[in-house]
């Protein structure tokens, strides 16, 4: 699959202060202002002061997973009729758990995928963020949600070869108001490239800019990460050390989700389930 870097840049409000003292009624304005308040959040617009991944999560116990296809059906029409690419598929992912999604080619993985990324919409069933429903939500919202939420390891990279590996990796922060270098260069560090910093991808190895891809795919802290044969293009070898690092990401809360042909990611997940003709199973 394909997919863009996204960002954009959210605006905070300071709550009144007067709201949250109790020692008098609060004025009619303030009143009907709430009411309002309690009318957007009720019909899933995000809550005053609080960023896509805040208010998605502020609801949610710890149990819930941060990203859900309940019941999903996807369906596409087209000059030969209707093809279902998935069947009434209920999966989620937790924190720290890292899954793989196996499965023959044309079997539904990457619609999966594109699903779980908030690319697309399902036919029927719904994608829950936190426990939230996704769906109703602008543009807009599902790009803040992308940019905070989920992070993108693809199998060919895309990396933009003219930057470096910190104007790549800090790319998606790029309409946002603070310097994201500092976390850019820790990220580099942290995937073993601190002295890789200033090299472009045609000065880095296979291995190396799948790391860059890694390392600005948790640029902006992300509840999960979506991985798109995260090892295809490396030697056994340079994919052990990146699944090693895949495993760290997990270790520190983060889901995973690596659709994979190859048998090594499976020996690093922690389930392995398995797609075919769209219907989701156990592997």
């Amino acid at each position: 699959m394909s997919g863009d870097a996204n960002a954009g840049a959210g605006d905070s409000a300071t709550a009144d202060a007067s709201r949250a003292d109790g020692s008098r009624s609060p004025p009619a304005a303030d009143t009907a202002s709430d009411t309002a308040d309690t009318a957007d959040t009720a019909a899933g617009a995000t809550p005053a002061g609080l960023t896509a991944r805040e208010a998605a999560a502020a609801d949610a116990d710890d149990s819930t997973p941060p990203l859900r296809l309940a019941n999903v059906t996807k369906r596409y029409e087209g000059g030969a009729g209707t093809v279902t690419a998935l069947s009434d598929v209920d999966f989620a992912v937790d924190a720290g758990e890292v899954v793989a999604v196996v499965g023959p080619s044309g079997s539904g993985k990457s619609t999966m995928l594109n699903l779980l990324g908030l690319l697309d919409d399902p036919t029927e069933g719904r994608v829950e963020l936190h426990g939230a429903p996704v769906a109703g939500r602008t543009e807009r919202e599902r790009t803040d949600v992308r940019r905070e939420t989920i992070g993108f390891v693809f199998q060919d990279f895309h990396l933009i070869p003219t930057l470096s590996a910190v104007e790549n990796v800090r790319l998606p922060t790029a309409f946002l108001p603070e310097d994201a270098t500092d976390r850019a260069v820790d990220l580099l560090e942290r995937v073993g490239l601190g002295d890789r910093l200033d090299h472009t991808p045609d000065e880095l190895s296979g291995g190396q800019k799948q790391r860059v891809a890694i390392a600005r795919s948790l640029i902006n802290e992300p509840d999960v990460l979506l991985a798109d044969e995260p090892t295809g293009n490396l030697d056994r070898d340079t994919g052990v050390s990146v699944l090693e690092e895949v495993r760290e990401i997990a270790a520190g809360g983060v889901g995973v989700v690596a659709v994979t042909h190859d048998d090594l990611v499976t020996d690093y997940a922690d389930r392995t389930v398995e797609l075919v003709d769209g219907v989701l199973r156990d592997a």
